[in-house]
Order: structure tokens, then C-alpha cells, then sequence
């Protein structure tokens, strides 16, 4: 029996190159999963192939600001002029579901959601070691020395935020990291405080 009903808001971040996707999809492929992949919000026109609800929730300019006003986004942030934002009412029509909502998403706006969302689980995704991040962004093969290099001084800062997380889950293998991640899971949904009022409960109906 799981004593939490309503669905965890589980937030993966870390810096670039740690393997955040990786482990997530890796998570998504475990059986008899019910977590649900929270998707961004963005003014930007669809790439080829992108499809809208899958990769992107494509909206206008004028209704991205409108939801601003109305305090509709977890999360925003404008990129190279569009606009990209977490929904908020989508994530929480989920999590009255019973569903595991899964974001991942990048440190700064993981710190804007911490705030927002007192409930959530914030999971760090580290790699083993610098020296395995660079190589894992060095075999990328789609950027040069100098972007590799700024992308991991940017990694260094970002390391210092760990302690503002939950969780630090290390990706020394992409498996081996999903299964931490659902464990903790696991664990969140047994925890007094977001268990013992639906105990209490069951306890006067026995």
C-alpha cells in the first residue's frame, strides 16, 4: 500500500555533460513506472520533426506573457529572445493523478522551482569525476576546447549549489543511477510527513 497518493514532483538537474537525459530516459524504461515527463513551455517557432505536446508545448509570445502575469509558470526563463517556461498547472493535474512528475531541467531554474515547490524532491546528477566530464563532453564531438572548457568552469560553480538539493545521485553507470533515483522515490512516499495523515485515516476506518 502506498500511503502517499498524490505523485512526487521529482527535479533532475546538474551541470551540462553529466548524463541527466540519459539517466532520465533510463528511468522512463523501468517497468511499471508512473512517471510523467514534464515538458517545457516556449515561444519559439517548431523545429523540423518536433512535434507539439511531445517535445515542446508551442505557444505564442502574447499567451506566454499572459501566463507570466497569472503566475502559471514553476519556472521561466527568455533564451536568445523566446520565451521557455515550466507549466505549472499541467504539473500539478498529474501529481493529483498519482503520478511521478519527472523535470529536468538546469540548475538556476531548479533553484526558481526549490522556492516554489516546497514538497518536491531536488536530485543532484553528478558524474564520477571532472576528468570523466570533460571526456563526456569532449566525445560529443559537437563543440570546440574553448566551449568545452567554459562549460565545465560553469559545471565548477554549479557544483557549489549541490548542497541546496535533496539527493546527489553520482552517474557511474546510467542503470545503476536510475535505480538509485526510483529508490529514493521509494523512500519520499514513506516519509511521516506526506504519509501519516492517510494513516491516520486508514487506522479509524479499521
Amino acid at each position: 500500500m502506498k500511503l502517499n497518493e498524490r505523485g512526487l514532483l521529482v527535479v533532475m538537474s546538474g551541470p551540462s555533460g553529466v548524463g541527466k537525459g540519459t539517466v532520465r530516459r533510463a528511468l522512463f524504461e523501468q517497468k511499471d513506472h508512473k512517471y510523467f515527463y514534464s515538458i517545457s513551455m516556449t515561444t519559439r517557432e517548431p523545429r523540423v520533426g518536433e512535434v507539439n505536446g511531445e517535445d515542446y508545448y508551442f505557444i505564442s509570445r502574447e499567451e506566454f506573457e499572459q501566463r507570466i502575469k497569472e503566475d502559471k509558470f514553476l519556472e521561466w526563463a527568455e533564451f536568445v529572445g523566446n520565451y521557455y517556461g515550466t507549466p505549472k498547472d499541467i504539473i500539478e493535474d498529474q501529481l493529483d493523478e498519482g503520478k511521478e512528475v519527472i523535470l529536468e531541467i538546469e540548475v538556476k531554474g531548479a533553484l526558481q522551482i526549490r522556492k516554489k515547490m516546497k514538497d518536491a524532491v531536488f536530485i543532484f546528477i553528478v558524474p564520477p569525476g571532472k576528468k570523466v566530464l570533460y571526456n563526456r563532453l569532449l566525445s560529443r564531438g559537437t563543440e570546440s576546447e574553448e566551449k568545452i572548457r567554459e562549460r565545465i568552469a560553469k559545471a565548477d560553480s554549479e557544483f557549489t549549489l549541490a548542497h541546496k538539493y535533496d539527493y546527489i545521485v553520482v552517474n557511474d553507470d546510467v542503470n545503476n543511477a536510475a535505480d538509485r533515483i526510483a529508490a529514493i522515490i521509494r523512500a519520499e512516499h514513506a516519509k511521516t510527513e506526506r504519509s501519516i495523515h492517510n494513516y491516520m485515516k486508514m487506522l479509524e476506518e479499521n
